[in-house]
């Protein structure tokens, strides 16, 4: 499998990779109760959200031992600070990365060997160019592109500038899923536990007219 490429010409992280390489799909895993259907899914890769700062010691271990590479949302993790000394319990207890809206804490993350996914909201223009910058100047291994569907109607250039990424939010089905893979994402994210087996070998074909992209805008 190609790894593919990231903003600067790298590739994608050797963990991602070989997560991905079966069930490309992030499940973003929102409280305890899914808990168990994630532990014996064939997805690798796990965001976790909503969970409270107590919790996390108990869940991030045992995900771990059963060879899930866990990331967790700092943005919606109650009782979690927005600050290094969050980032250091987190990596501590055993998660491999971290999500978060916020620049800062994806610049901090990476010093201390946590892999980054830094989450944006496209909801225009303005926003996107916004997000560009903040990636440019954070260089997360990831980045979570909220809603899924504005991916397609991005630009090669900008889905670019944000790659490696992850197409998350309307991810409801295996086409969703193909599509944001035929775009250009690394995987999709969903928090339906009936996508979160889905493997390569079981896509849908994209129709080709699914694949057109706006053209750049002019300055």
């Amino acid at each position: 499998m190609t790894p593919s490429p990231s903003r600067s010409g790298a590739a994608l992280d050797p963990r991602l990779t070989a997560a991905f390489a079966e069930v490309p799909v992030v499940a973003s895993v929102v409280g305890t109760q899914p808990l168990r259907q994630f532990l014996t899914a064939p997805a690798k890769v796990c965001i976790l959200a909503s969970f409270a700062v107590g919790q996390l010691p108990q869940v991030v271990p045992a995900l771990g031992r059963a060879g899930k590479t866990v990331f967790v949302n700092v943005d919606s993790s109650p009782g979690l600070a927005q600050d290094r000394g969050a980032l250091e319990f987190i990596k501590n207890m055993g998660a491999h990365g971290v999500v978060s809206t916020r620049l800062s804490l994806i610049e901090k993350g990476r010093p201390l060997g946590l892999l980054t996914m830094m989450k944006v909201f496209v909801t225009d223009r303005s926003n996107l160019r916004r997000s560009t910058d903040a990636i440019s100047r954070g260089a997360p291994d990831l980045v979570e592109i909220m809603p899924a569907p504005i991916i397609a109607r991005m630009s090669a250039q900008a889905q670019r500038a944000m790659s490696p990424s992850v197409a998350a939010g309307f991810v409801e089905t295996p086409a969703d899923v193909a599509l944001a893979l035929a775009l250009g994402s690394a995987a999709a994210a969903t928090s339906d536990p009936r996508l979160w087996t889905l493997r390569r070998d079981q896509l849908p074909p994209v129709p080709p007219a699914a694949l057109k992209r706006p053209a750049a805008p002019q300055e």
